[in-house]
């Protein structure tokens, strides 16, 4: 009992202390319970109805924003262009890309939204989710003027620019010739080093050549890039894979045949060789001699 006792027994300080602790409980509880704190119904009803609507309207549109803002810009496009990966974003299928590359590679164009989709035969639903991005060029879309203007445009050799020194934007200006177009030929003439003859544009993947006769009719090659030819009957395949426009199987034929021949007299002999093919002949011509 002694020592239960002595767990009761406090000095002055302590008392004064356990006063001041109850005290303060006291104060606490009386403000808990008779203080007007608001409470959630009428915190919530500081706002309107009205309000709150508004406030939805705008995280909507704020999200709304977001999804726009990750979508991947669209632009136009010339249809007659599509690559295999074009198409494939497009949702097109392989079958629709192979029929559109085959009708360009006859050599025929796309010119309205119309003739794509009977060359392709995709639905009507695809097609109206991208036909609105077709961009055809102004010959196609008011032949007329195009055509007024190309007549204004018939030029003398002085007058055409030339077409080593010629920019992306001078090369635009051609009917048939976008931004592809025009940064594929200035690729291959930095390519070569420049231009040394017109037939080399031949070389120049789905270039049409009545573009390429347009774009000769406004450029000329006024500097051209000189060749040092080399001698055909002596050169082998390695060496005959570098010239420009030459591939491998062109090279083993030209080849074969001269190990038949021994020497090749005249480049005419070519065109008589089975599979040889005889329109790259005017650009060979142009790094080759027989001597």
């Amino acid at each position: 009992m002694k020592n239960i006792k002595s767990h009761f027994s406090f000095d002055f300080g302590q008392r004064n202390g356990i006063f001041l602790l109850v005290l303060l409980i006291i104060v606490v509880q009386l403000v808990y319970f008779f203080y007007p704190f608001a409470s959630a119904e009428e915190n919530k009803s500081q706002f309107s109805q009205e309000d709150i609507e508004q406030f939805k309207v705008l995280i909507d549109s704020l999200e709304q924003q977001k999804i726009e803002d990750h979508k991947p810009k669209q632009f136009p496009f010339n249809p007659n262009y599509i690559t295999d990966y074009k198409g494939y974003t497009l949702g097109m299928s392989v079958a629709e890309i192979d029929r559109l590359h085959a009708y360009r590679d006859s050599g025929k164009w796309v010119n309205s939204k119309q003739d794509f989709q009977r060359v392709t035969q995709v639905s009507d639903s695809l097609l109206n989710t991208f036909a609105h991005l077709f961009k055809f060029p102004d010959w196609v879309t008011n032949p007329s003027a195009s055509s007024n203007t190309f007549k204004r445009r018939t030029l003398s050799y002085n007058q055409k620019q030339d077409l080593n020194k010629a920019s992306a934007s001078d090369l635009e200006k051609v009917v048939g010739i976008g931004p592809y177009f025009a940064g594929r030929i200035i690729a291959y003439r930095e390519e070569l080093g420049g231009f040394s003859a017109p037939d080399q544009l031949k070389d120049i993947e789905r270039l049409d050549p009545q573009v390429i006769t347009k774009l000769l009719e406004t450029f000329a090659i006024k500097t051209p890039k000189k060749i040092d030819k080399q001698n055909l009957n002596i050169l082998g395949v390695p060496d005959l894979i570098k010239i420009p426009g030459m591939d491998y199987e062109t090279a083993r034929i030209i080849v074969n045949y001269r190990k038949e021949v021994r020497v090749i007299q005249s480049f005419e002999e070519l065109k008589k060789i089975e599979d040889f093919p005889v329109e790259k002949l005017d650009r060979i011509k142009l790094y080759l001699q027989l001597n």
